[in-house]
């Protein structure tokens, strides 16, 4: 069966599945503020190409991981490892939105932007006493607003939920989908973080997100517990 002209359709199911995780575990997430904040001090274009670098490089490893992990181990285990993995984002998800009290991610804003104000006066102090850092740490302090969101995005990213569940969903769905849908869904909430993130985040009710983030995990579990015995037993 074909769809959208030639793509097979757990491509497009694939596709779908990544973008919407991609859209509901980014917004309000560390990486979209540090996109935001940067974007307020610098360029908005080398930001959102630098952060951007970063969530695509991050995007491909994890799909790439997924795809290898049912070679290394017995697709059975990878399937349910991952239908674990979605429930247990899920309920955390819930239970987070649950104890949530105000809408808006605030909390998340005031990390990055405090993490962000340690690594400016870090550099204006050494600038200002003559220190003579490092070949890869002077290209930084001199104001690299390329290497900055890049670098600062790339370890916010790793390990995070969102790295976890893709590879997770390419573990269980067709990685070159999951792939492009995590591309488009990163490109999509960077640059509503580089184009008004400060403005986007006070209207954001981060406990929305996290219940809609929730529910689409759990929606992935479920899915994955129905079609599970039959995509095994046809593997």
């Amino acid at each position: 069966m074909r769809a959208f002209h030639g793509y097979s359709t757990l491509q497009v199911d694939a596709f779908f599945s990544s973008l919407m995780m991609i859209i509901v575990s980014e917004l309000g997430d560390k990486t979209f503020f540090i996109a935001a904040v940067l974007a307020m001090k610098n360029p908005r274009s080398t930001v959102l190409a630098g952060a951007l670098g970063a969530l695509w490089v991050m995007t491909v490893l994890s799909a790439a991981a997924g795809f290898a992990l049912p070679n290394l181990i017995p697709r059975m285990y990878t399937h349910y490892a991952s239908v674990c993995l979605f429930i247990f984002f899920g309920a955390k998800l819930l239970k987070d939105a649950k104890d949530m009290q105000t809408s808006g991610p605030s909390e998340e804003l005031e990390e990055v932007e405090a993490e962000l104000n340690k690594t400016d006066k870090k550099k204006n102090t050494d600038l200002e006493s003559g220190a003579s850092p490092s070949l890869i740490n002077g290209v930084l302090w001199q104001g690299s607003i390329l290497l900055d969101p890049f670098t600062l995005t790339f370890l916010a990213e790793w390990g995070d939920r969102s790295q976890i569940a893709t590879i997770a969903l390419a573990a269980q769905k067709d990685p070159i989908g999951v792939t492009v849908g995590g591309i488009v869904g990163h490109a999509a909430c960077t640059a509503l973080a580089v184009m008004g993130g400060r403005m986007l985040a006070a209207r954001i009710s981060e406990r929305t997100v996290a219940i809609s983030g929730g529910l689409l995990f759990l929606v992935f579990a479920i899915h994955g517990l129905w079609q599970g015995g039959s995509s095994l037993n046809n593997a």
